[in-house]
This record gives structure tokens, sequence and C-alpha cells, in this order.
């Protein structure tokens, strides 16, 4: 196990603003073999009519134009993402920023293809699935550059230490947000922009979106979520539960525990869920407004 890799400024930075950019974090060598991944499941998708439990498909898509937004669980399905979840690169990091014991809660690869490429409505990751305590973070590696014009993370500073606001829509689940029914400016978020090979870290409980990738330039992210091993998912969170030792299976580093940790934080269960289940896009589908894109 290597040493710590971040820098005191740099874990000051992300307990005050619940993101981090780490530039050319992973060698560019493992993101061509990720970028060859891609394609192997863009192959695939010339198959499907209809997202199933492996690929999730733009709208848009045809067998004979085939369009993923998204890669479920790619660790399962790639042993070069696998090996890549397991690496220092990835690891080191988070552990600096939640601690030596560290549960895989789950991965995807998000596509923005140019043109076309889906946006994500505001949201908090943990607004989905709340735990006793907020040591979660999402890991993502920037399979390519990310820009201004193709559709970057975004995130408003600070806004993982304020409440877990309400993703409802008509009393439902919705998973989204309007920023400015809740008093933040738009002009205030950052995009968390950079090279291919770059990592950013996000909060669990941070306010994140991305836009439409309105560019020729594809725009993909690969995430590795987790939290902390004494981070227990609260009755009527989204996260799969299945008993302890699948629990235990998804350790990462350190050892799991039987005790989890409870911290004095905002809680908001995403309950009822919406009719339409199925990815963070199907979801999001229940807003009436939405910040990209106009009315749902």
């Amino acid at each position: 196990m290597m040493a710590g890799q971040l820098t005191a400024e740099q874990i000051k930075f992300y307990r005050d603003n619940g993101y981090l950019v780490l530039p050319d974090q992973v060698p560019m060598p493992v993101i061509a073999q990720v970028r060859s991944e891609i394609e192997r499941f863009r192959e695939q998708a010339r198959e499907l009519t209809a997202s199933d439990h492996r690929l999730d498909l733009e709208d848009s898509h045809t067998p004979q134009d085939p369009r993923i937004r998204r890669i479920k669980l790619p660790h399962t399905q790639s042993r070069i993402v696998n090996d890549l979840m397991y690496s220092e690169a990835i690891l080191g990091p988070a552990r600096d920023l939640i601690g030596p014991d560290i549960r895989l809660h789950t991965t995807k690869l998000n596509m923005k293809d140019p043109g076309y490429g889906a946006a994500v409505e505001w949201h908090q990751d943990y607004a989905f699935y709340p735990h006793t305590n907020d040591d979660l973070i999402a890991v993502g590696v920037l399979i390519d550059d990310m820009e201004t014009e193709n559709g970057p993370l975004m995130a408003f500073p600070g806004s993982h230490q304020g409440p877990v606001l309400d993703h409802h829509s008509d009393g439902v689940f919705a998973g989204a947000v309007i920023p400015t029914s809740f008093g933040f400016d738009p002009a205030e978020a950052v995009q968390l922009t950079g090279s291919a090979g770059s990592v950013t870290l996000h909060h669990g409980r941070v306010l994140h979106g991305s836009a439409v990738n309105v560019s020729d330039m594809p725009r993909r992210i690969l995430f590795f979520e987790m939290m902390a091993a004494d981070a227990f998912p609260i009755m009527g969170s989204m996260t799969k539960w299945n008993g302890i030792e699948d629990y235990d299976e998804r350790m990462l580093c350190g050892r799991p525990t039987l005790q989890p940790r409870l911290q004095d934080i905002p809680v908001r269960i995403p309950q009822p869920q919406p009719e339409s289940q199925g990815s963070i896009y199907e979801i999001q589908k229940a807003m009436k407004t939405l910040s990209f894109g106009g009315s749902g």
C-alpha cells in the first residue's frame, strides 16, 4: 500500500468544496485500453433494440446507429476496468479522503457522444442512497478531454455541507432538483474540466450535474463510487442489499465491520419510487422542468 497521495492542501480543498481534480492521474496506455473496451461494447449494442442489464441506450439509439449513454457495472464486464478500480491511481486518493477501509457501491461509464450525449440533471448522489454517514465518494476517470463544449461535470462548491435537497416531483422521487429553487446561482457552478487521464473526486452530498454534449468531441467518464466500510445504507435507500456476505465481498481495501458509524447529518429518503425504474436518466424523466433542455 502506497503512502498518502494527496497533499494537505488538496485534502482541505476537498473538505471545503466537495470536489477535487487530479490531472494526469491515470496513464494514457490504460485510457487507450478503456477506449478499446468502449468500442467492444458499442459493437454489442448493435444487437439491441432496448436497454438491458449491461447497456443503457440513448433514446435515439438504433442497431444501425448504436448510441450508448451508460455502460452498467463495467467492472463486471471488463477486466481492464476491474484492474483499474483496484489500482493505486483510484484507491490512493480515496483512502486519503474517506479512510483505509473502503467498500464499493457501484460503477458506471457515462458516455456523451458528439451532438447528442444526454445531460444529467442537477442532483446529489446521497439523495439516492442515504447512509449512516456521508463518507461516500465518486471517483471519475476522464476517458476524453473534458471541456466546456462537451458537457463537463459541474458542481456547486460547498454544497455538500448543506441539506439534502428535495429531489421529488409531484410527490414522487425524481432524482433531480432545480438549483435556483434552493437559492443556488447557476453562475457559481464550477466546471470540473481536465485532460484525458485526469481524475475527479466528488463528495456524495455535493450538488452536481452536466449539460448535453454540443461539441464534435466525445465525453466519456468512468465512475467508481465507494464509501467508508462503516457507512451502512438506511432503509428506503436505493442501495441494493443482498445480505452481509455480499456487502463484505464489495470491500476494495481494508477490513469490513459490523459497526456502522452514525453521523449527525441531513437525511432524506428517496421514496416513493417512480414507475419508470432504471438508470438516473429514466428516473429524471419524472421532472416537469429541466435545467438542461427545457421541460420534461
